[in-house]
């Protein structure tokens, strides 16, 4: 054993039997010189199998499922084409389910509701594909995505699918791609495809335009039926559902349900030969649940039967392709390099009051389209 050392002040006239002693450190390396050299290396991202995914996908693979929707939602320019490659190579598999729209105001139930229905659904035999849009944070662009933690029985049901996706500032409550992914669960396999909105009250034009029948859950005492007078949303739907009607709650949502039933009767309806109803059922319990898939089954024959499911389904898809031509314009606009330069001159004059709006706008698309023309073909 080394010999032990004393401190500067112990007194050598005293007695050796001195409690405190010197021993030698060991040598430590700090963390900012082990930082140093470690470098991290960026790993090299592999070529996409579109080829390999597109086969797996249509034999209903859920992981390569949850792949495609990846690519298919990304934002990464070097994705579009494979993922557009990949939408066209699956288009002949679609269009085999029912597609169902959910909105609702926040706390109405819609995901308890969708966990009751989607189980009772699985149950009978089918497949069920959820895709829940959870709205995006206005300040830093993130959403919780707690959809899936919210369906805890429903996700682990081996029969269902559900895919959380931020609506990332898309108005109407659905993600901007939420067409593409319904169309990649179809090719999947699945039967029913549930999609939930956001819940942002009286701007659900856009889910009705990608739905087969749309649906409104409401609460009961929440002041909902004069929001309904106001039309609004209620021109939209196919039914309103009285959700919670259990417990003590049973009587006023049965009452609510009667309600929104009168209100209906003097609307147009939102589907051709199809008379919206209000009907009232309870997640906890289960029901109302059973009526509410028949009333379904009885809308998708109906309107089979009288050619309004395949009109529908094709004026669908010419919206599709002016609301993505929208897009394309939108980005071709701010991404012009004239525009770029111009717009944070325009801002200012706007703001310290130099120039009108109108004015400003209209020199932004002069500069635009000047900027389209001599750009090489």
């Amino acid at each position: 054993m080394a010999e032990e050392k004393k401190p500067e002040w112990f007194d050598e006239n005293t007695s050796d039997d001195f409690a405190t002693s010197l021993k030698e450190g060991i040598e430590m390396i700090a963390h900012h010189q082990i930082a140093r050299k470690t470098k991290f290396i960026k790993k090299a991202a592999g070529t996409i199998d579109i080829t390999k995914i597109q086969n797996l996908l249509v034999q209903g693979d859920r992981a390569n499922l949850a792949k495609a929707i990846t690519l298919v939602e990304s934002n990464a320019s070097k994705h579009f084409e494979p993922a557009q490659e990949l939408l066209k190579n699956v288009l002949p598999h679609t269009g085999n389910a029912i597609r169902l729209g959910i909105s609702g105001v926040p706390g109405a139930g819609k995901s308890t509701f969708i966990e009751a229905f989607g189980t009772y659904l699985c149950n009978l035999g089918y497949k069920i594909a959820v895709l829940a849009v959870d709205p995006s944070s206005s300040v830093n662009g993130g959403s919780i995505l707690g959809d899936k933690t919210r369906m805890e029985e429903l996700s682990r049901n081996p029969r269902a699918f559900i895919r959380p996706s931020p609506s990332q500032g898309t108005l109407g409550g659905v993600h901007r791609k939420t067409r593409e992914t319904m169309l990649l669960c179809e090719a999947a396999g699945f039967d029913i495809i549930l999609i939930e909105t956001v819940g942002v009250g009286q701007s659900e034009a856009i889910v009705r335009g990608m739905v087969d029948y749309f649906m409104l859950l409401v609460l009961t005492g929440a002041g909902d039926e004069l929001q309904g007078m106001k039309k609004g949303i209620l021109e939209l739907v196919d039914g309103i559902i009285v959700n919670k009607a259990d417990g003590s709650n049973k009587s006023l949502a049965q009452k609510t349900k009667l309600e929104y039933g009168r209100i209906l009767h003097f609307m147009l309806p939102a589907t051709k030969g199809w008379e919206a109803k209000a009907y009232a059922c309870s997640s906890i319990t289960g029901e109302g649940i059973q009526e509410l898939w028949n009333v379904m089954q009885q809308f998708e024959e109906l309107t089979k039967k009288s050619g309004v499911f395949q009109e529908r389904r094709r004026l669908q898809a010419r919206e599709w392709l002016h609301s993505l031509m929208n897009d394309q314009l939108r980005l071709l606009f701010y991404g012009n390099p004239k525009i770029k330069s111009l717009l944070p001159m325009l801002e200012n004059q706007v703001i310290a009051g130099d120039k009108t709006v109108t004015k400003a706008v209209q020199e932004a698309f002069y500069a635009f389209m000047e900027g389209s023309r001599s750009s090489p073909q």
